[in-house]
């Protein structure tokens, strides 16, 4: 496939950013998104030009760094997969991609398509751990009794990497998805009810601090999120708040 690439540039979180058009040849349908970004890449070195700063590790949809928006979509047009997981068979030949950072004011521009996350890793640490001492005293699993349908939701909160993109999917850049995906995976288990009230309050506050905005309830958080987190999980962390908050 050819393609043209219109990409956000941007020097640094100072500077003025704006698009810029790029040409791409030669490109499988069989690459992922961000080997077709490193294709770009090598072009822009070997004709001297500097390459295109976005965020990757794992490539594997698990570290949730590759957060890039493309055609007006987080990850992109795939659904459940992040932007390494799309793949290019996703467009047709002569297609036209717009690529942009995600766009939240809690999620300053670095360079580029980089942009600061640190505010979600600030809301963790506001509340999102448990600090019990579980070692040394260490019980069998089978012991504590929990749920089936407890555990499996707990699990499925568990999987959210922090991408961001719901974030970026919001009006309101709304971080209540993420929020509420980390205060349910311990709401729903006997080992996150010792620190249950400080928790919810802590990192609503910080959400808070940090600029997000409140829920659209439009839905469109869980549309693009690469895990599925389910907005029963705003709904959770809703009630554990105002739980929390009755308690004083």
């Amino acid at each position: 496939m050819n393609l043209t690439l219109k990409i956000w540039r941007q020097k640094d979180s100072k500077a003025k950013g704006q698009m810029v058009d790029y040409k791409v040849t030669d490109i499988s349908e069989h690459m992922s998104f961000l080997e077709m970004m490193d294709v770009l890449n090598e072009q822009l070195v070997n004709s001297g030009e500097e390459p295109v700063a976005f965020d990757h590790d794992c490539r594997e949809g698990i570290c949730g760094m590759c957060s890039m928006y493309i055609n007006g979509e987080a990850h992109g047009p795939d659904r459940g997969v992040t932007t390494c997981q799309l793949h290019m068979r996703m467009f047709n030949d002569g297609d036209t991609i717009t690529i942009e950072p995600f766009r939240a004011a809690a999620f300053p521009v670095i360079k580029d398509l980089v942009v600061d996350r640190m505010a979600f890793e600030r809301i963790q640490q506001a509340g999102g751990y448990i600090s019990v001492n579980t070692s040394g005293n260490t019980q069998d699993a089978n012991s504590i009794p929990i749920s089936k349908h407890a555990a499996d939701e707990a699990m499925d909160a568990a999987t959210c990497i922090g991408c961001g993109a719901c974030v970026a999917s919001c009006k309101n850049s709304s971080a209540m998805l993420f929020v509420g995906a980390k205060v349910s995976q311990y709401a729903l288990l006997p080992q996150g009810q010792v620190e249950a009230v400080d928790r919810v309050k802590n990192m609503v506050a910080q959400m808070d601090l940090e600029g997000f905005g409140n829920c659209t309830n439009t839905g469109a958080c869980e549309v693009e999120c690469p895990k599925g987190i389910s907005l029963e999980n705003i709904a959770r962390m809703n009630r554990e708040y105002l739980s929390a908050t009755l308690k004083g």
